[in-house]
């Protein structure tokens, strides 16, 4: 596809300033890659590095930080968005729950329910485990989301080297790039043969090994401010891909897109950072330590166990043996010119043993691993309240991190997820009271419950109250009203809107009720008169009247 060539220009010329505005950040993140996580990015070696084998792990002696990492980032998703709960509702901005319509909160809540399923039935909880990680480990992430046919979304997860990030002024991110790599095949079928340049042309038709030749790509998504050929106008953002090397002025595709595919989350920035810093770069120089404490005490325990020799002159040529058991034949039978050890060896392995544990214990307690394995660690069987209570404790402990991953990881991708579910039909026909009502995201977290739920605690306290005078003054049972204390406390807990009856049903029940009361009553006095009438025809009064007679004249 031809593009015009001021177009082509500028997205070489943007490509080049988000490498440069990168580059000062390569170097941190091969130390992370390095000590916490071994042989995972390609695409922070070389080439020649990539071909090695084993490189990786040259500088890794010890296992703590890749454990320690792990934990954080396990915790997080658990404690943030556990596929086992449900993490997020669908509310309309500016209203109360109890103000807003019943047949909305319904239609929202069965909305959230099936966002929820179409999450599950897809890969992202598995590129999500993979988001956190990366997020914890280098500070900055980014995993796409795509519509798919099959799973309504899919999701792809870029590796910290491959991508590039942008800002505007405000500190949101403008522009996403990164380069990646297809065979010659895979560029065909993904692109079309028409858009390809004339050497993948070239490889694709002579077939044979040359199908499998390397393809170098760029992908850029952009904000869509100005008229671009190929692009909708009316779209927020736009793509483009093309050729690194490729044909000038031919783009792969060009694409036009109402969300931003890509979630980028970022652990926290200072001033105008692009990037994110990370608890692994803070803990980089105690693992550091740590590696270089376990590589001597290896080297201790190496000359304790085999010690170097000084041997005597005249054993050069004669047979030895340095194995466990084994025996050295001295000449003369003389000890004195036989082998003694070099140096005796006095090693403070007590001593290094303790350092290194409290180095171990300080790179867990940087990567908050103290606060997510404090529930696992309990030495007696605790209730789910105190559980409750010593998870929001650690999570308030990481609330300017959970507010920074709810703002730039969660709200895009649920938004992102719930335009994909729109167009695709996946939610049931909106009622009419929902038109021209905009719908905002609450993020649902294990503090956030919690924080609400403290509004239960007084309603609690209040009904005992009531229960408690009642028995010396019944008319306190006429103050509280039933139906609004039973509304704000399931509000308050988080109660599905699909569990309570609408204030109009509720009141058509109430109606109907009093309506049965009313009936029966006048039944049960139309059967005590017909009682009494029959009494007052059988009592005699004289004269040849019976009482009712008389009664009635």
């Amino acid at each position: 596809m031809q593009i015009a060539a001021e177009t082509y220009k500028n997205l070489n010329d943007r490509m080049s300033h988000m490498d440069k505005v990168r580059a000062p950040w390569w170097s941190n993140w091969r130390d992370i890659s390095d000590f916490f996580l071994p042989r995972r990015y390609p695409w922070l070696l070389t080439d020649k590095e990539v071909k090695s084998a084993g490189v990786r792990n040259a500088r890794l002696l010890d296992s703590t930080s890749i454990t320690a990492l792990r934990t954080l980032a396990t915790g997080m998703m658990n404690g943030i968005t556990s596929p086992a709960r449900p993490w997020f509702r669908l509310r309309i901005a500016g209203f109360s729950e109890e103000s807003t319509a019943h047949a909305v909160r319904v239609w929202l809540d069965e909305a959230s329910r099936r966002m929820l399923l179409v999450m599950a039935e897809s890969n992202f909880y598995n590129g999500l485990g993979i988001l956190y990680l990366e997020w914890c480990a280098f500070g900055t992430a980014a995993m796409s989301i795509y519509e798919d046919s099959r799973d309504i979304i899919r999701t792809f997860n870029h590796a910290v080297g491959e991508f590039y990030l942008e800002t505007d002024a405000m500190g949101r991110i403008s522009a996403f790039s990164r380069k990646f790599r297809l065979t010659v095949e895979q560029t065909v079928k993904e692109f079309g043969i028409e858009d390809v340049s004339q050497s993948v042309k070239a490889d694709y038709v002579a077939g044979g090994v040359r199908r499998f030749n390397l393809v170098y790509i760029s992908h850029l998504i952009e904000r869509n401010d100005q008229t671009v050929p190929g692009v909708r106008a009316s779209a927020d953002w736009r793509e483009f891909y093309w050729q690194i090397g490729g044909d000038t002025n031919l783009a792969l595709r060009i694409g036009s897109l109402d969300e931003l595919p890509p979630i980028c989350p970022r652990w926290e920035t200072y001033a105008d950072d692009v990037y994110g810093s990370s608890p692994c770069m803070d803990a980089a120089p105690d693992v550091r330590q740590l590696q270089q404490m376990v590589k001597r005490r290896g080297q201790g325990l190496d000359k304790l166990v085999d010690p170097p020799m000084l041997m005597n002159k005249k054993l050069a040529s004669q047979p030895k043996s340095t194995l466990p058991g084994g025996v050295t034949y001295v000449p003369g039978g003389e000890l004195g010119e036989g082998a003694r050890p070099l140096y005796q060896i006095s090693f403070p392995f007590q001593e290094l043993n303790m350092d290194i544990a409290t180095t171990q214990a300080r790179i867990r307690q940087v990567l908050f691993n103290d606060l997510f394995r404090m529930i696992s660690e309990l030495e007696t069987v605790r209730s789910a309240t105190e559980i409750d209570a010593r998870r929001e404790e650690k999570l308030v402990l990481l609330g300017p991190v959970l507010e920074r991953f709810e703002s730039e990881g969660l709200a895009p991708c649920i938004e992102r997820i719930f335009r994909i579910c729109e167009r695709t039909g996946v939610f049931p026909p909106a009622p009419p009271e929902l038109e021209n009502l905009d719908i905002q995201i609450q993020y649902v977290s294990v503090l956030s419950d919690a924080q609400r739920a403290v509004g239960t605690v007084s309603i609690e306290r209040y009904l005992q109250l009531i229960g408690n005078m009642a028995s010396i003054f019944p008319e306190a049972l006429e103050i509280p009203n039933p139906e609004e204390i039973i509304r704000e406390y399931a509000e308050a807990i988080g109660v599905s809107p699909k569990l309570n009856r609408s204030r109009e049903e509720a009141q058509d029940i109430r109606d109907a009720r009093e309506q049965e009361q009313q009936i029966s009553q006048a039944a049960e006095q139309g059967q005590a008169l017909i009682g009494g009438a029959e009494q007052l025809s059988n009592t005699q009064v004289g004269g040849g009247q019976n009482a009712l007679q008389a009664l009635l004249g």
